[in-house]
């Protein structure tokens, strides 16, 4: 099964990567809703499912990129199904901010 995420950490897919190491790739998102969008993977592929039940390095990665690209704040979030907006398969947090996320977003 194709995956553009796994596509992305393989580097067949382009994407502006921010942070990389051993386990985990940060790269920007295609989509830019808010001014910063941010996608926290596991370079294995897992489901989403899989990653919450055990998230590695994710959750500190993603706190730090937060910290460093948001500084006046951030949001960590991830969706499960298609009725939530998962469009990707590969397990992934979004790291949104770059905005105030109060009442509008």
């Amino acid at each position: 099964m194709y995956c553009t995420f796994c596509e992305i950490v393989a580097r067949r897919e382009p994407a502006e990567i921010l942070y990389e190491d051993d386990e985990v790739m940060v790269f920007r998102n295609r989509l830019r809703w808010v001014p910063v969008m941010l996608l926290v993977v596991m370079k294995e592929h897992r489901s989403q499912e899989d990653l919450w039940r055990d998230m590695g390095r994710v959750g500190a990665v993603a706190l730090e990129m937060g910290q460093k690209h948001c500084p006046r704040g951030f949001r960590l979030l991830s969706n499960f199904g298609g009725d939530a907006m998962q469009s990707q398969p590969h397990g992934h947090v979004h790291i949104l901010g770059g905005m105030f996320l109060g009442e509008y977003a």
